[in-house]
């Protein structure tokens, strides 16, 4: 069974109740783990609980993060 962990989350908000999620996650299946980059779409519902819509998953390599991040400021 995979279970996973938080390392980090930063949270920029948007909109009325909405969010984006920046977080960077562990995978642990056993002895292996596997760290990963999550970016998440939410929002807070009237008692301030998060829920989330839709997420993507980034991987740790150095060029697609960077490449990413340039694509990003460009589009």
């Amino acid at each position: 069974m995979v279970e996973f962990e938080t390392i980090t989350a930063k949270n920029i908000p948007f909109g009325r109740n909405n969010f984006i999620e920046v977080a960077r996650k562990k995978a642990v299946n056993g002895k292996d783990e596997t760290e990963f980059i999550s970016i998440s779409r939410g929002f807070f519902q009237s008692d301030d609980t998060k829920s989330y819509r839709k997420s993507v998953t980034i991987p740790l390599d150095e060029d697609v993060r960077s490449q990413l991040a340039k694509e990003l400021l460009e589009i």
